[in-house]
């Protein structure tokens, strides 16, 4: 699907350049959920804020580009997320340790998707199987890209398939295993900015470890923020396929 290094980024197409058009503009007028607002309001999550359709299209506008011939398009498209980062991101909030912040500048926030904190001790359990993540940026993302960890989805895979085997993926506490990994990773593999633009794709192996940079441009304009569309269909826990396949 995306290669050995667990993600691929795709050249300019107009139509999805027309797609990300019409999505900005939705976005660009579109009223903010201030309970999503994060990290001093540098980040706003953005959970199910575009008002796609079920088949992905925004506006009469669909949802398109050679990124379709890569994956299994689900049978229904969720309303994207969609990650808008503005200056001077990531301010600190004010219950956030320190070590959570400094986490989230020196490693980029770092994460596998859909492993989500459990309860008041906050331990992580696979709540969202993912088959895949799409990225479709709005507008230029230069100033606080997409970072990724080549070929990072090789050692948390494997770290996930050892601790799953046999198991209701749903039920197994993750944290120590999730923790153990992604320290793997950091020791042995550099991470690499993605640096795109509307009319790009960016698919990601759902295993692969990813975060995004502080913000560190100046010059972009930053009137809407810097806006990507995510999209991630999500596997039933019965198949247990988010673990059991590479």
């Amino acid at each position: 699907m995306v290669g050995p290094e667990g993600f691929k980024l795709y050249p300019f197409e107009r139509a999805v350049a027309a797609w990300a058009q019409a999505a900005q503009g939705v976005m660009a007028n579109h009223p903010l959920d201030p309970a999503q607002l994060r990290h001093g309001k540098t980040w706003y999550v953005g959970v199910d804020a575009l008002p796609n359709c079920g088949d992905g299209s925004i506006n009469g506008t669909p949802l398109a580009g050679a990124w379709t011939q890569d994956v299994a398009l689900p049978k229904t498209w969720h309303r994207a997320q969609v990650s808008i980062l503005y200056p001077g991101y990531p301010m600190q909030d004010a219950g956030e340790t320190d070590a959570a912040h400094r986490y989230r500048i020196k490693r980029f926030a770092a994460h596998v998707d859909g492993l989500l904190p459990v309860g008041p001790e906050r331990r992580r359990y696979l709540q969202e199987p993912h088959a895949f993540i799409l990225g479709l940026p709005l507008n230029p993302v230069a100033a606080a890209p997409l970072m990724v960890w080549p070929g990072s989805q090789v050692i948390m895979g494997d770290a996930f398939r050892r601790a799953l085997s046999g198991l209701d993926p749903k039920d197994v506490d993750l944290t120590e295993v999730y923790q153990t990994a992604r320290r793997a990773v950091f020791a042995a593999i550099e991470p690499l900015a993605v640096r795109m633009k509307p009319g790009q794709a960016v698919l990601l192996h759902r295993h692969l470890l990813h975060g995004v940079a502080p913000w560190g441009d100046k010059t972009v304009p930053t009137e809407n923020g810097r806006m990507i569309a995510y999209f991630r269909p999500e596997y039933p826990f019965g198949s247990n396929a988010w673990h059991q396949t590479p």
